[in-house]
């Protein structure tokens, strides 16, 4: 099996989230697919392969098959526009369909997915709690303007606002009490937030669920994000951007474009560069 190697909402020709990519005539079964996504070792691996009028794709983890991955997205639409020609492209999800397109811009490639429709509703005391415990935060360490939330926009994140920069670089966790944490709620990545301002937000995003300590893009979680703060009334101006990875050595730049229709997915968009040889399981 073939697998490209990219890094998506990179800055400059560095940073980003290192994915996988597989573009294949058909899909191998889910647990050879496991196998690869584990071998590569990428917080996940996007598998696709042509339909009538569309890719199915299905996306994994080290540890776990996710139903939508945002970076992991960006980096196939890169690979599709590169490798088949054109733009725009169809892709059915486990649970969704979404648009990807990929261009060309500046001498790098780029890439914008729209979607699924996003959600939120308020997260039970309880599971604020165990979380607070798991970062070692306090009730003091929120902001009051973003209260906590369960989140979705094809994957489950829980929101947690921070007040200060400081405290969201600091950040850790017990890995293996944040797994059991994510298994318990079904939460893809716990996502910890900052607002610079009321259009810029530092992000980490910790992603035990797949075996991944942290991820230093995570383009479904920005999605979500969006949805929710458009929920709040929120004065985005039509769109923010989200600086994930800093804290990682990777610097990473997501851009969430918000529209007013709830009932219509997110654009969510970045560079795109390409990492080393591609490789073979």
């Amino acid at each position: 099996m073939f697998i490209e190697r990219l890094a998506a909402f990179s800055v400059g020709g560095s940073g980003g989230n290192r994915a996988g990519v597989a573009l294949l005539d058909a899909l191998p079964p889910a647990a050879e697919m496991q196998a690869a996504a584990a071998w590569i070792g990428y917080s996940e691996t996007a598998f696709a392969a042509p339909e009538e009028d569309s890719w199915r794709v299905r996306y994994f983890a080290p540890k776990a098959e996710v139903d939508f991955c945002g970076h992991a997205t960006i980096a196939l639409g890169a690979a599709l526009a590169i490798r088949n020609g054109g733009r725009d492209f169809r892709l059915r999800l486990n649970h969704a369909a979404i648009t990807v397109e990929g261009w060309e811009e500046a001498g790098a490639m780029a890439a914008a997915l729209v979607s699924p429709p996003a959600t939120s509703r308020p997260a039970s005391p309880a599971l604020v709690g165990d979380a607070l415990r798991l970062f070692g935060l306090t009730a003091a360490d929120l902001d009051a303007r973003i209260p906590p939330a369960v989140t979705h926009a094809g994957a489950t994140h829980l929101v947690l606002a921070l007040r200060d920069r400081a405290r969201l670089a600091a950040l850790a966790y017990d890995f293996e009490a944040g797994h059991a944490l994510a298994l318990r709620e079904t939460i893809c990545t716990f996502n910890i937030v900052q607002a610079e301002g009321s259009r810029r937000f530092h992000a980490r995003n910790p992603f035990p669920f797949g075996g991944v300590y942290e991820d230093a893009a995570t383009g479904a979680a920005a999605a979500a994000l969006g949805g929710y703060i458009r929920d709040l009334g929120w004065l985005h101006g039509g769109g923010i951007e989200v600086v994930q990875g800093e804290d990682m050595g990777h610097p990473s730049l997501l851009r969430v474009g918000i529209g007013p229709d709830p009932a219509e997915g997110l654009r969510v968009s970045g560079q795109v560069r390409w990492l080393a040889e591609p490789a073979v399981p």
